[in-house]
């Protein structure tokens, strides 16, 4: 995985969310579903446009998938007018094949019959995929059926990811609430006889069944979301609609080298956000050695923890410490799925108990939760007070759990 050359300097790089994803993408392919209605709609070319010229720039191949009902040369026509200009913009700096207006409309081509996938379809798919990084495929379909198709054609090619873009885009659940990510086993409930009916999402459902077969078929992950949020979904912790995994979405696991330079950004994100206290280098590396991380999917780290014993070992205690969570995995579960590895491991190394030490009101009302009772500065280990700022302890509350028999 390229990543930028390290400097004499410890101060971890400025952390950039896209830089992350772009990373992710790069020498991948992904596709795209997207009705022809939306790109009717007031900006929506230039949405998409901005997309596709990120992820080509970035060295990611682009399939673009647009219903066009019966007449699909017509709306093949439309889309090159309408998105072949905006391709011109930012990338053929880049990518020189694509200077002349011929090649940039030579992207845009008729994709079978919107029913079989046929060898001759990837065939005329691949003939323009060899020469330039993007392919918009007009569907002879209608809207319903892009999803289905979008998941043949994603899981023929096993693509990296498969993007639906729909107006409603993300699952909520019954209170409306938005649901950044599904597993495989909850889709699989969600999709059990009755279950979307009785959430909602009847009319839905053709589109759900389309996520769940391409899951089945080897695509590493599908997103739903809006057109417009289709930028935010991509490219940002955040997000805007739901991302599924085959798998469960989360697995909590030791740091390894690999992840130590996302760990160091993930810190100065939280410093910069005031969850996490101001670290020396010196204390950071302790995190990234001590430390778990939860991944999203296969590539996405959502969160980090670290179990800090060394300190406090004449009194046979632990501290967690960093425990910080992004933006988009809030509500996930994820803080507690790092936290329950930390006290398993607490209790494998025969720890008395655990502690830690917060500012921060969602974190004194999470350790709460996890069972966590506040105590006095004076019940935990007196090396934890060693030259700490007088002015951060005046205003920390202390949590602790003990590991006793269960």
């Amino acid at each position: 995985m390229a990543r930028p050359a390290r400097t004499t300097d410890t101060t971890p790089p400025e952390f950039s969310e896209k830089e992350f994803y772009l990373d992710e993408f790069r020498g991948h392919t992904l596709v795209i579903a997207v009705g022809a209605a939306q790109l009717k709609k007031a900006a929506a070319g230039e949405t998409l446009a901005g997309v596709i010229r990120d992820l080509i720039k970035n060295d990611t191949r682009v399939v673009v998938l647009v219903d066009a009902g019966s007449d699909a040369e017509d709306t093949r026509r439309g889309l090159s007018r309408r998105l072949e200009p905006l391709f011109r913009e930012d990338v053929t700096g880049t990518l020189p094949h694509l200077r002349s207006r011929s090649a940039r409309a030579a992207v845009f081509g008729t994709v079978g019959d919107g029913e079989t996938l046929s060898a001759a379809a990837l065939a005329k798919m691949w003939a323009v995929l060899r020469r330039t990084p993007v392919f918009v495929g007009v569907v002879p379909c209608e809207p319903e059926r892009l999803p289905d198709y979008a998941q043949r054609l994603a899981s023929r090619l096993r693509v990296h990811k498969l993007v639906v873009v729909e107006d409603q885009g993300g699952v909520a659940d019954g209170n409306g609430t938005q649901i950044s990510f599904m597993d495989g086993d909850m889709l699989d409930a969600l999709l059990h006889q009755g279950e979307a009916e009785s959430t909602g999402l009847a009319h839905r459902r053709a589109s759900l069944e389309a996520v769940g077969h391409a899951l089945d078929s080897g695509v590493e992950a599908v997103n739903l979301c809006t057109l417009e949020g289709l930028a935010r979904e991509l490219f940002t912790y955040e997000g805007s609609g739901t991302l599924f995994t085959h798998e469960d979405y989360c697995r909590v696991a030791r740091l390894g080298v690999d992840d130590f330079e996302e760990v160091e950004r993930l810190i100065e994100r939280g410093q910069r956000e005031g969850f996490l206290k101001l670290r020396t280098p010196e204390e950071i590396a302790q995190i990234v050695l001590y430390g778990f991380g939860a991944t999203i999917g296969a590539h996405h780290l959502a969160g980090i923890c670290a179990l800090v014993t060394e300190p406090y070992e004449a009194v046979n205690a632990g501290e967690v410490v960093a425990l910080y969570t992004i933006t988009r995995f809030k509500g996930e579960g994820v803080g507690g799925k790092l936290i329950d590895r930390v006290v398993n491991e607490a209790r494998a190394e025969g720890l008395a108990y655990l502690f830690a030490v917060t500012t921060e009101r969602r974190a004194q009302l999470f350790f709460e939760r996890s069972g966590f009772v506040r105590v006095e500065p004076s019940d935990v280990p007196a090396a934890k007070w060693e030259n700490y700022d007088a002015q951060r302890l005046a205003s920390v509350f202390v949590y602790r759990l003990s590991l006793g028999e269960t």
